[in-house]
């Protein structure tokens, strides 16, 4: 395992077609910091959150990010965007390699619910590997609350988790929380990348895989550039965060059994929810 050279890109975008900016943006940074091998980009950042501009992929935004991966020599996480497949339409962030291909595609397995109405949920766990450097999971913004996705792209063999967002509401300050216990908990590097402007509140952030914050962006635009060293990783799954906590061995060798992940299976907090909708007034 080696180093990964990333460049995340915390753009003050507008609520429009994006597209060309960020093409811009792709290329001045790859400029600007020749050595990056892999760029990432927040959720819905090319259309914004509308499902009405849902596209088809593969289509023509895809080949678009695809020649500027081949042009820049790069590997591409253009964030997220809405893709229409028949009757359906999911909240979906492309991989492509250097060489301009899609090696995968990550649909967001928890769509806001119940406010990101008319999205499906995807029912696929997504990892890649980056050549000479590490494996890589994705997850895309609310994905990040429920602790099984991590865990699972863990056990699939993550080293890092990129997880493009897109977050305009008052609960920034828990998803840095989350964030960083997701890190700390994974043993993994996990990157939380937010858009800026008309699109987000920024402070995206980057934690290493002993629950370190190594850098957290402001509210407005921001390059931010950080080298993951996936051997790192290895070294804190063998030895312990400080040679302390080995949680994934631990989980590996548990005992207890999670009933709760059956489906089918009842529980006293679960039995007692009402339906997933929108809060009603308090005083009607």
């Amino acid at each position: 395992m080696g180093h990964l050279a990333i460049a995340a890109l915390q753009l003050a975008l507008k609520n429009e077609d994006n597209l060309a900016r960020i093409e811009d943006e792709i290329e001045r940074t790859c400029r600007r910091f020749p050595w990056v091998e892999m760029v990432v980009l927040p959720e819905l950042c090319t259309f914004g959150p509308s499902t009405k501009l849902a596209i088809k992929l593969p289509g023509e935004v895809e080949n678009t990010y695809r020649n500027v991966a081949r042009k820049n020599n790069i590997w591409l996480i253009p964030g997220s965007i809405f893709e229409r497949d028949g009757d359906h339409v999911y909240n979906t962030c492309p991989v492509i390699n250097p060489a301009g291909e899609v090696v995968a595609r990550h649909r967001k397995l928890f769509p806001f619910m119940p406010y990101e109405q008319g999205v499906s949920s995807g029912d696929q766990f997504v990892v890649f590997d980056v050549p000479g450097a590490g494996r890589i999971g994705l997850l895309i913004c609310y994905d990040m609350w429920f602790p099984e996705a991590a865990r699972t792209l863990a056990w699939m063999g993550a080293e890092a988790i990129i997880c493009p967002t897109m977050t305009t509401t008052i609960d920034r300050d828990v998803e840095l929380a989350i964030a960083r216990s997701t890190a700390a908990i994974n043993q993994l590097w996990f990157a939380n990348i937010n858009t800026a402007g008309e699109l987000g509140l920024g402070r995206s952030i980057v934690v290493g895989p002993d629950g370190t914050v190594i850098y957290t962006a402001g509210s407005m635009r921001e390059i931010i550039t950080v080298e993951l060293d996936f051997a790192q990783v290895r070294h804190v799954r063998e030895r312990g965060l400080f040679g302390q906590c080995q949680t994934l061995k631990s989980f590996r060798d548990r005992v207890v059994e999670f009933p709760q992940y059956q489906k089918a299976a009842g529980g006293a907090a679960f039995d007692s929810l009402g339906k997933l909708q929108l809060p009603e007034k308090l005083n009607k």
